[in-house]
């Protein structure tokens, strides 16, 4: 699709803010092992950039997705793939299926503060025995009176040691019903005047091989009263709306993954081109500026399947197949880009200190989180027609 000068203009503004306000402070983040989120969400959403898909009614842009798709190409810019992951849980992640399902009472209650950078969000689905199989979650939201009663335990939760409020998956159905029908969306407050809500624990802080400036989190529930009223759209619906909801997030990952690799290949050009080896640059070398000609390549392959994935979501049609499909490419093609070019920097690559090495970390995340490959390629078949038992 053809982007505006409009497009431009936004992705030029983003990357103004991630120079002045994000980058100076990521290597100091990144060894923190955490990152203010609060005070970087609010500086984001004092710029507008935490609600530019979302209704104008609270507090958002109402842009169709293209802009939303040109502000993770410039969040892309960020010096870590830490921080980017977290603000792409506020924005694509914990509130579509809100902005789209919610009532007014959650959207005003939890959606207009994220979207002003009050609140920090997370997305509470993973759990320790249901990772890509999401109908597998065991944790359960029980009515009582006017309220749910939550059990159980949520893991890899990003922004989960300093989120104020859950968009969390859970069994709302005892009765039988069917593990895609017995699900539903609930918001899910983790803070009450700035304490730790009442039967909210986080069990623990994460240590990973990668993403280290992203806060990452189990969270135990023990018997945490919910309102009913904070349900998003029907119970029961639950399953459905967050099989929606993975379709932006998965176009996100794409999106960052792409223009990552951009960058990765970009960065080694350059240093390739400045040392030398045996009396000459090593970008000389044909093996190695064929084959960073050839991954630029794949990178532009991949950005026009995203787009088209993009353009199809953006028209209101079922893009699952092409966010699938740019998603497993993206995330497998980050980790070929970040390995072929780290090799390019040598000793230097291996160093802590030098992007190509952070990125090589961060990048192994992508072909596990938000479904595996493995998944995407089952959901792949399934749009073919070719799994097993339909021959």
């Amino acid at each position: 699709m053809e982007l505006t000068t409009e497009h431009e203009e936004l992705k030029r503004s983003a990357i103004k803010f991630v120079d002045a306000e994000i980058n100076p402070f990521v290597d100091q983040w990144e060894q923190d092992e955490i990152f203010p989120a609060h005070e970087v969400f609010k500086k984001l959403g004092d710029q507008g950039l935490l609600g530019i898909t979302k209704p104008e009614k609270y507090g958002g842009a109402g842009l169709d997705y293209s802009y939303g798709a040109v502000l993770n190409e410039a969040l892309a810019t960020i010096n870590c793939g830490g921080v980017p992951m977290a603000i792409g849980v506020q924005t694509d992640m914990s509130t579509p299926a809100l902005a789209r399902f919610g009532s007014e009472h959650v959207c005003n209650e939890f959606l207009k503060p994220s979207i002003a950078g009050d609140f920090v969000s997370c997305i509470g689905v993973s759990e320790p025995h249901a990772g890509s199989d999401v109908a597998a979650i065991k944790t359960t939201a029980v009515k009582d009176g006017d309220d749910y009663v939550i059990n159980g335990s949520k893991m890899w939760i990003t922004n989960g040691t300093q989120a104020d409020w859950m968009c969390m998956l859970a069994n709302t159905d005892s009765s039988g019903a069917s593990k895609h029908l017995n699900k539903s969306l609930i918001c899910v407050p983790l803070k009450e005047n700035g304490k730790r809500a009442k039967g909210v624990t986080i069990n623990r802080k994460l240590k990973k091989l990668g993403m280290h400036s992203s806060d990452t989190a189990e969270i135990f529930f023990d018997d945490v009263r919910v309102p009913a009223r904070n349900l998003i759209g029907e119970e029961g619906q639950g399953f459905v709306y967050q099989m929606m909801q993975f379709q932006e997030e998965r176009l996100y990952a794409a999106i960052g993954n792409y223009a990552g690799c951009e960058l990765a290949i970009e960065e080694t050009i350059e240093y390739t081109r400045q040392r030398k080896t045996f009396g000459k640059p090593i970008l000389d070398n044909q093996i190695v500026h064929f084959r960073l000609s050839e991954l630029m390549t794949e990178v532009e392959a991949l950005k026009a399947l995203t787009w088209k994935g993009i353009e199809i979501h953006i028209n209101g049609g079922d893009c699952t197949k092409l966010a699938s499909m740019s998603k497993l490419k993206s995330t497998r093609l980050a980790r070929e880009v970040n390995d072929s070019c780290l090799q390019y920097w040598g000793g230097m690559g291996y160093m802590d200190e030098t992007s190509i090495s952070r990125r090589f970390r961060d990048g192994r995340l992508g072909s596990i989180g938000g479904g595996a490959d493995e998944i995407m390629l089952g959901i792949i078949s399934k749009y073919l027609d070719i799994l097993p038992g339909k021959n």
